[in-house]
């Protein structure tokens, strides 16, 4: 597989990352297969977080033996510095290393600087200078805030949704790393698993040459659809350009990428994956979203209790209150254009 630079890190990293966020939901003897599969495929980069539950322990189950061919990056969400120095011991022995090459600030709403107050980034300084992380990233789901840290000189990475929904000023990242050479890491490629056409997603990150996809895998065919395409990547043509219009002429308007953000609900609703359920309904086989399971899902929008504490968590400032009970209707209706 090709390799690239990942910006003043210093880091070679493989030009397709693998995203460990999906693996979490996969018993653990399904989840090494498959994380093996992608080193020996030619996936050099890992990215997972102390919060993906245990992502990290199945990633140092399968890799520890590799680890010295492997670039580990991980984050946390931790509110103080106190917490972010155990989440970092955490981390580590999780994944069997004694050394983590880019620890991320996770889903951050503000930039942490040294001298602001917080201590959070002073952390991060020091277990650099103590050689338990070797670069400093910062990942985040609002536009402002990753503009701020690739230009602020203190990150090596930034990691940001990036796929070919992307609005022309979310495309400006790019550059910015690009000129503060900052490595960019493109999460949500797929849209959250929205993005139909693999292919053009592929196609359309590979574009730039700053930028390293990761990409989401929970089934080994979805591995090996990537590890397909980085054997032979595709030029950019007509064809993959009318392919990226017709998605998102599909996806236009408010949609929910799945990050979870909007979670707890009161009401125990799976709100990421109601919120996108109509949609998915018209993308996804039939098995899958006809089954009870899905079917309850959909029944769980009338246990709503509007209390709005979703819509204040969403990065992307979406009513996810309201978009539940559109997406439900949705899927209701093509259940019925179905005779289901």
């Amino acid at each position: 597989m090709e390799t690239r630079l990942l910006g003043r890190s210093g880091l070679v990293v493989s030009c397709s990352g693998f995203g460990a966020l999906p693996i979490q939901r996969v018993a653990v003897d399904e989840a090494i297969p498959i994380l093996r599969r992608a080193y020996d495929g030619g996936m050099t980069l890992f990215d997972t977080a102390r919060n993906y539950t245990d992502s990290e322990e199945k990633l140092g189950r399968a890799l520890a033996d590799v680890r010295a061919n492997i670039v580990i990056a991980t984050k946390s969400m931790a509110p103080t510095p106190e917490k972010l120095q155990e989440q970092l011991e955490h981390s580590l022995k999780a994944l069997r290393t004694d050394y983590i090459d880019l620890y991320q600030f996770h889903f951050s709403r503000r930039v942490p600087k040294p001298d602001d107050g917080s201590g959070m980034y002073e952390v991060m300084l020091r277990a650099k200078e103590e050689g338990k992380i070797r670069s400093i990233g910062l990942t985040s789901h609002a536009l402002p805030v990753a503009l701020e840290a690739a230009a602020s000189g203190l990150y090596d990475a930034v990691q940001y949704p990036l796929s070919l929904l992307s609005a022309e000023r979310d495309l400006e990242l790019i550059d910015v790393c690009r000129e503060h050479n900052v490595g960019l890491l493109a999460m949500k490629g797929l849209g959250g698993g929205l993005i139909s056409h693999i292919p053009a997603a592929f196609a359309f990150l590979r574009r730039y040459d700053n930028l390293v996809p990761l990409w989401g895998v929970e089934k080994m065919s979805e591995l090996e659809d990537f590890l397909a395409l980085e054997a032979a990547p595709l030029q950019w043509t007509e064809e993959l350009e009318q392919a990226v219009a017709r998605e998102r002429e599909a996806l236009q308007g408010n949609f929910c990428r799945g990050c979870g953000y909007c979670l707890p609900c009161p009401a125990k609703i799976d709100l990421p994956t109601v919120a996108r359920m109509g949609l998915s309904s018209r993308r996804l086989p039939r098995e899958t979203f006809a089954s009870d399971e899905w079917r309850e899902k959909a029944r769980s929008v009338d246990d709503c209790i509007d209390c709005g504490k979703c819509a204040t968590r969403c990065p992307y400032e979406i009513k996810t209150f309201q978009l539940i009970r559109e997406q439900a209707a949705m899927y209701w209706e093509t259940m019925r254009g179905l005779g289901l």
